[in-house]
């Protein structure tokens, strides 16, 4: 609500992220926010991949980075995730495991905070230009680090470009549909409500893909659906409008997914390397959200606003729209950084219980107004989160 690094839906399962989102190469995550919130999420991890952080991080988003929890699919760390030899070179750091787990649980946790502070608290009314100055900023960084040789990226081609333009288009939807219902609804309702998500893709992977599932992780499922009807009702701030934003996300995070699954491998083809890093993932699907974001902040008519609104006169505001761009490309730095320092089983669960202090910082700093059933509720949607990512991957193990 994913950088935006995309799915990253990377991703609060972000979302995100968020925010991962395909067979090899997914990443999870808004994601931006769903950046995280899904990033959830495409980044090599499973097609079912934590919305949030896909959006969130998915942005990462996803957005790549929307993104934002997302498994990995075979239970391992693909090859072409390996880490290069020039690949940021970090300095040695004792415990390096402990360390990344907590740099990424604070950035994934503090993009959809940061988020739901610019929309919420300061009452920003342009989503759309925030998710247009969030990929901005994600494109800048990206770029100039490649260009320096930091990172690899792939070189863009149109051909990869006409290739990659649908997903891309789903990508923006996902994202501005994060915004949107990041609004109006609470952090923990959030949370919840973006693991509907892995039940549409759950069922899209098994329709389109053939790809079955044992009875835990359909269990696992039930329980998700259980408890965001639950936590639908017992809301004591509910709203009507947040909520269809939110149940349009769910279905483009999956789409995402699906669709990024999809085309994955033509993708891979239209680069000259016959690869496509998530790096390379990030930066093509933030350099094709300008344009899309352009026309939309038009479309949308937020010009208007944005040219009325005091916020953009406020320097601090300006400092902290920049420091969610910036959260939203931490999350896949992070996310990447902690896989190659621990394995997929502890990726996977550490995203799911991240969602628990972040839905309890969402309620205390937003000073929520929840009761016990809908406490209960919110705290039965996160447990049923962690019970999918263990089913997930006992079932990626047995297969």
């Amino acid at each position: 609500m994913a950088s935006r690094i995309p799915p990253l839906a990377i991703s609060v399962e972000s979302d995100a992220s968020p925010r991962k989102n395909t067979s090899e190469a997914a990443t999870s995550p808004l994601v931006n926010g769903e950046k995280s919130i899904f990033q959830d999420q495409v980044r090599g991890y499973s097609v079912l991949g934590s919305p949030l952080r896909r959006e969130v991080g998915n942005r990462s988003i996803t957005r790549s980075f929307c993104i934002d929890d997302a498994d990995l699919e075979d239970g391992k760390v693909p090859k072409d995730r390996d880490r290069p030899s020039h690949f940021l070179s970090l300095p040695k750091i004792q415990n390096q495991a402990l360390v990344s787990g907590l740099a990424y649980c604070i950035s994934s946790c503090s993009m959809i905070l940061v988020n739901k502070y610019i929309l919420s608290g300061y009452g920003f009314g342009a989503g759309i230009f925030l998710m247009l100055y969030q990929n901005i900023v994600s494109v800048t960084i990206v770029s100039t680090l490649s260009l320096s040789g930091v990172i690899p990226t792939e070189p863009l081609t149109w051909k990869l470009i006409k290739v990659w333009l649908p997903v891309n288009i789903i990508f923006v939807g996902m994202l501005i549909t994060s915004m949107f219902s990041l609004k109006y609804i609470n952090v923990a309702m959030l949370t919840i409500l973006k693991n509907v998500a892995n039940v549409i893709t759950a069922s899209g992977e098994t329709y389109f893909f053939k790809k079955q599932h044992d009875r835990q992780v359909w269990i696992s499922l039930t329980l998700m659906i259980i408890s965001a009807i639950a936590g639908g009702i017992t809301d004591l701030s509910f709203h009507a409008v947040g909520y269809t934003w939110q149940i349009l996300n769910c279905f483009l995070t999956a789409s995402y997914s699906l669709t990024l699954r999809h085309v994955m491998d033509s993708a891979k083809q239209a680069t000259k390397s016959g690869n496509l890093n998530e790096l390379s993932m990030v930066l093509l699907n933030n350099i094709l959200s300008v344009p899309l974001g352009i026309i939309l902040v038009l479309g949308f008519n937020e010009v208007d606003y944005l040219l009325e609104t005091p916020l953009l006169r406020m320097p601090m505001f300006w400092i902290v729209i920049t420091s969610s761009g910036i959260l939203g490309l931490a999350i896949s730095f992070t996310s990447m950084w902690f896989l190659h320092q621990t394995s997929a089983t502890t990726y996977s669960l550490v995203g799911s219980l991240n969602k628990i202090p972040l839905s309890i910082a969402g309620i205390l700093l937003f000073k929520v107004r929840t009761s016990m059933e809908n406490s209960f509720s919110i705290l039965f949607g996160l447990l049923a989160g962690v019970f999918f990512a263990s089913a997930k991957l006992r079932n990626n193990s047995h297969s």
